[in-house]
């Protein structure tokens, strides 16, 4: 297959290596100006858990490109959910109808969080991957399992692409009934996570903070209304996060989830995104509905989204 990753970011790239590992052509788009900046190759050291777990530590040569011509099989999306309306408007006449897959948190609608896009023409799903880049190094990994939603009808010839691209990687699937459920609830377990990035000034010394977690939890406590409120059924990770006592749910992060030398723990730890958006979002949606979340607008005091709530 030959595929287009939009952006050279942590996700796209860690993929976007496996993919040409199993056979793959895969591209990248960037903007204008950023194929000299970025250059043609980036430092990996990245962890792969298709097969036990392994290190990948290497200089990868890369093909940017800063238009999209209309010759891929796939076009997959993986970008800052702050930007995705954006990239939605400037895929819908640069991509034709290459069919797509949005690789993404996503806090609205979906139908709505990709328009003008056709809704026909794109599966939505999530990565079980994290780190980040600084000074053209990726420091990260991908563990063996991805998060695909179930074939909607007319869908099913992206769906089952999107399948054979991922297993002929040895990637394993989980197939989510309903996507839209699934990522409202990720979507807030992102926010009560960030709210506490914002606390503690970076996802490293969330990590150092034994109460982290504990407050984690709380959070989601906070958000379960805002959750309600527009429809959404808690899942199993909600669920933990929301009935566990804050200080079990502290233990059970940081001696068994998130434990010293755990890929999920080293994943957040090279985690170097800003953070923020996300309880952004939540905040403006309760603030909509009426619910008070004093948590979450907490810690936006002294930031620079305390004009924005």
């Amino acid at each position: 297959m030959k595929i287009l990753f939009f952006g050279r970011g942590v996700i796209s790239t860690q993929y976007a290596w496996a993919f040409e590992q199993a056979g793959h052509t895969v591209e990248f788009y960037v903007r204008k100006g950023r194929k000299e900046t970025l250059g043609s190759s980036i430092e990996l050291e990245m962890w792969d858990a298709r097969k036990g777990k392994k290190l990948i530590k290497e200089s990868w040569n890369v093909k940017l490109h800063e238009e999209i011509l209309p010759n891929y099989d796939l076009i997959i999306v993986s970008v800052n959910t702050k930007q995705l309306p954006e990239v939605a408007q400037f895929l819908t006449t640069a991509a034709g109808n290459t069919p797509m897959l949005i690789f993404n948190n996503i806090w609205q609608n979906l139908k709505s969080s990709i328009a003008p896009l056709s809704i026909n023409n794109v599966v939505f799903g999530f990565p079980g991957a994290g780190g980040g880049i600084a000074d053209n190094k990726l420091r990260g990994g991908f563990l063996k399992m991805v998060f695909l939603e179930k074939p909607r009808a007319g869908t099913e010839h992206i769906n089952n692409k999107v399948k054979e691209l991922f297993e002929s990687a040895h990637f394993k699937i989980n197939w989510v009934k309903d996507m839209q459920n699934w990522l409202w609830n990720h979507f807030a377990m992102n926010a009560a996570m960030e709210a506490e990035v914002l606390k503690r000034g970076s996802f490293p010394a969330v990590m150092n903070h034994s109460d982290s977690f504990a407050n984690v939890g709380k959070h989601m406590r906070e958000m379960v209304p805002v959750l309600k409120a527009r429809g959404a059924k808690l899942d199993a990770i909600s669920l933990l996060l929301t009935k566990i006592p804050p200080g079990l749910l502290g233990t059970l992060f940081n001696k068994v989830i998130f434990a010293k030398g755990s890929l999920p723990r080293l994943f957040v730890e090279y985690n170097n995104s800003r953070a923020g958006f996300a309880v952004l979002e939540v905040v403006r949606e309760a603030k909509k509905a009426g619910i008070p979340l004093p948590r979450l607008t907490m810690v936006f005091e002294n930031t620079e989204y305390t004009k924005e709530v």
